[in-house]
């Protein structure tokens, strides 16, 4: 037994040694001894923390603000305004890209297929339905078709007007949301009431 602590101990110390000398044969320079001759030098790449070359591994940091809230108003005749200044922004230094968008009811409310205001003006008062409407930087517009749906993916897999470019470029780097809905009337006065959420699922714009 102990001649075998032994023997693991000095394979232990062997490798090492040949760790180290592979190391140090690396780090020499190539030397050129002849008019024409050539040598290599190869660039390595690491990622880090700090960005300094012996910095702890880090891939590029994402860092995308997204809004918390999309206030709707409806008016006492079923006409509803909502936000027009409402952005998604990149602060990565890499491209991003809004890969799926899912819309959840609230708790006590249901969604329903978005179209004209009076297509709701036939339920019941305080059946709390909700209809929506998105469309991302620009691009096509995408609508709840589901009846008394608890939840229902509007986009799934970006599409134009999904992608911002890293925060360098400011001219790109962000998307409008333009969004609009459809309210089931109501018997009392609601005040920040939660009767939906929009998920939205942030992606790096990869190869």
């Amino acid at each position: 037994m102990k001649n075998m602590k032994k023997l693991v101990s000095l394979l232990l110390a062997v490798c090492l040694m040949a760790s180290l000398a592979i190391g140090a044969s690396a780090a020499e320079p190539t030397t050129v001894d002849v008019s024409g001759g050539t040598g290599t030098s190869n660039v390595s790449l690491s990622s880090t923390s700090d960005g300094t070359l012996d910095g702890d591994p880090a891939a590029t940091k994402m860092n995308v603000a997204i809004p918390t809230i999309l206030p709707i108003a409806v008016g006492t005749d079923g006409t509803v305004t909502t936000a027009t200044d409402i952005r998604i922004t990149n602060n990565s230094f890499g491209a991003v890209k809004v890969d799926n968008v899912k819309v959840e009811a609230g708790t006590g409310w249901k969604l329903t297929a978005f179209g004209s205001k009076d297509s709701l003006a036939k339920v019941k008062v305080d059946s709390n339905m909700i209809g929506f409407k998105l469309a991302l930087g620009g691009g096509a517009e995408q609508l709840t078709n589901a009846e008394n749906a608890a939840s229902q993916t509007l986009i799934d897999g970006a599409i134009e007007g999904c992608y911002m470019s890293g925060n360098g470029d400011q001219t790109a780097n962000s998307i409008g949301i333009a969004y609009d809905a459809i309210v089931s009337p109501v018997s009392e006065a609601v005040v920040n009431a939660s009767v939906a959420s929009v998920l939205f699922v942030i992606c790096w714009d990869a190869v």
